[in-house]
């Protein structure tokens, strides 16, 4: 089999070098160059799958306000991409007016976030509440006992002003930093617990894979742990925690020191609630790496690990669908007949651990997982030494962006329904419209669309018909995860939607959910951040539901929002402590 390096050494290889161009055209996952694959496992995903990415849309044609009326089309396919063309009828500058429905604005604190993600989660300690925003270059904590008057008590790491951030980062020499962050009560220890994601950096470690073999040598030899650790939190502020674990998610070799450990490590934020059994999303290994995305090579499935001693954490199971490892010759099977094999764009496989609406020893024998490109799963978790896929649900490819990314559990025991998305990755709506999808998992062997989400649309009052319009990224993020206080609220679900901000839901009947809310803040100045950051807008909520407070994460700081959709806001901590300390 012929390694492909600088020079294409087949007839094939030319071909596929041809029709790279337009792939390459068009941005993301580092700029185009000359296909130089020297990684043995790439080079089998490269040579085992068609070379079809997509063609590049050209604005005013393909998509842009080209519909009945002037009504904004999507392209139908577009590949991920760091830059994308305007298209006729966007607005010329950032709009610096803000939209409301039934929320108002309780306070907003500046240079809190960076300006491309963060994670949050809540603690009741001491007596205070605070509100914890990181991602892996920085964080901040925040005591938001009183939510309209939060006090900064900690910061790590850069802040973000007009020329940019305050300190350097080199993702490639990563070697502390976390991901996802899951704090809860654990009843044997009598102490707050945090367990930290430590994966693979996905944002300027390497180019396009089939283009950047340091890039893949750096990757197989990251410089931090592929997997989790946890921590005794003895105060508040990190300073004050104490590491009681550390675990690596590669199964090929559990001993594996830091540099020589195979897989993805841990994505996102383990979902653990301080009881028997924890699950992650991870790769376990190199060869789980049939995926499309142009940056990325693994495609992650799910694990899970028994926590009864938080300071010895065991592995239980490796949890899997078709199509994901590449020395499985039924999952290449099934992998190639995905209609996303080929487009070297699609995410393959899970961003997130499963989302379980009972933890498992509790009684759980249902687990919900949004795979990306390989679709919507449900799984038997009853045994967790063997959990299985029970079904899944595919629909229509759509990307550039990803699919089938998060999954909202807020509403299954009351309707037997769950909520799923993916999200746009490329800003100018240059990648079709990503729909969240209502799931009927009543039969959880045969899921099925009960109906999508509508579509938000800007207020009357705004200069323009179309959230495309507006610039930057446009579509959902994510509804803030099950570690929200008080978990979620019946009939309401709240989702983060980048330059449309944030949209409340009217989800009590989940075969017709509605919008009932929103609030979308103006752009930024460039007195605040730099523009080249203004296409993030809103990425992140996280909603107190305990005290009807809805925290949104923007590029240039975290507001404090209140709507009477939730109810009277509650300025005082409430009654039960979050985390919950019922175990």
């Amino acid at each position: 089999m012929p390694e492909f390096h600088h020079l294409p050494v087949s007839l094939t290889l030319a071909a596929s070098l041809l029709a790279s161009a337009a792939y390459a055209a068009g941005g993301g996952g580092g700029e185009p160059g000359v296909i130089d694959i020297r990684d043995p496992i790439v080079q089998r995903w490269f040579e085992a799958t068609p070379h079809n990415p997509p063609a590049l849309p050209e604005p005013g044609r393909d998509y842009g306000l080209i519909g009945e009326g002037g009504a904004f089309v999507a392209p139908d396919a577009a590949p991920l991409s760091s830059w994308a063309p305007n298209f006729p009828g966007q607005l010329d500058g950032w709009d610096q007016n803000s939209y409301a429905k039934n929320v108002d604005v309780l306070a907003f604190y500046p240079t809190v976030t960076s300006p491309w993600h963060a994670w949050a989660n809540a603690v009741d300690m001491d007596g205070k509440r605070y509100l914890y925003t990181h991602d892996r270059d920085y964080m901040r904590v925040l005591d938001i006992t009183d939510p309209a008057n939060a006090v900064e008590v900690y910061s790590d790491g850069g802040v973000w002003g007009p020329e940019g951030s305050s300190e350097e980062f080199d993702s490639k020499s990563v070697t502390e930093y976390f991901g996802g962050l899951t704090i809860v009560w654990h009843a044997g220890l009598q102490k707050h617990v945090a367990v930290a994601s430590y994966e693979i950096g996905r944002f300027g470690v390497m180019g396009r894979k089939s283009e950047d073999p340091e890039g893949i040598a750096l990757v197989r030899n990251y410089t931090s742990l592929k997997g989790f650790r946890v921590y005794e939190m003895n105060g508040p502020t990190p300073d004050d925690w104490t590491m009681i674990a550390e675990r690596t998610t590669d199964r090929a070799n559990p001993d594996a020191p830091i540099g020589a450990q195979q897989g993805s490590g841990s994505l996102d934020a383990p979902a653990w609630t301080g009881g028997r059994y924890m699950v992650l999303s991870a790769a376990p290994d190199d060869s789980f790496a049939l995926t499309e995305y142009p940056d990325y090579v693994h495609s992650p499935g799910y694990q899970i690990w028994d926590m009864r001693d938080p300071a010895d954490p065991v592995f239980v199971s490796q949890l899997s669908v078709p199509g994901q490892d590449i020395d499985n010759a039924a999952d290449l099977a099934a992998y190639l007949e995905n209609p996303r094999a080929g487009n070297r764009t699609s995410w393959m496989g899970s961003r997130n651990p499963l989302a379980l609406p009972v933890p498992i020893e509790d009684g759980g024998t249902l687990g919900f997982g949004g795979m990306g490109g390989l679709g919507f799963w449900t799984f038997d978790v009853s045994d967790p030494a063997n959990p299985t896929p029970l079904g899944d649900l595919q629909v229509a490819p759509s990307y550039a962006g990803t699919e089938f990314d998060n999954v909202d559990v807020s509403q299954y025991a009351r309707t037997g329904h769950v909520f799923s998305n993916g999200y746009p990755m490329n800003s100018n709506c240059y990648e079709p419209y990503k729909d969240i999808f209502s799931i009927d998992v009543s039969d959880p062997t045969k899921p099925a669309v009960a109906a999508t989400f509508p579509r938000p649309q800007p207020p009357a009052e705004a200069g323009f018909t179309d959230y495309c319009q507006r610039g930057g990224s446009f579509g959902p993020k994510r509804s803030g995860g099950i570690d929200q206080p008080g978990g979620g609220r019946d009939g309401v679900v709240v989702y983060a939607f980048y330059n449309a901000g944030i949209q409340i839901f009217d989800v009590e009947d989940p075969t017709k959910p509605e919008i009932s809310g929103y609030y979308v803040p103006a752009f930024p100045t460039a007195d605040e951040v730099p523009d080249w950051t203004f296409d993030n807008a809103v990425f992140a909520v996280f909603v107190e539901y305990d005290r009807n407070i809805i925290w949104a994460f923007a590029v240039n700081g975290v507001y404090a929002l209140t709507s009477p959709l939730l109810g009277e806001p509650l300025t005082r901590l409430p009654d039960a402590p979050w985390p919950p300390r019922e175990r």
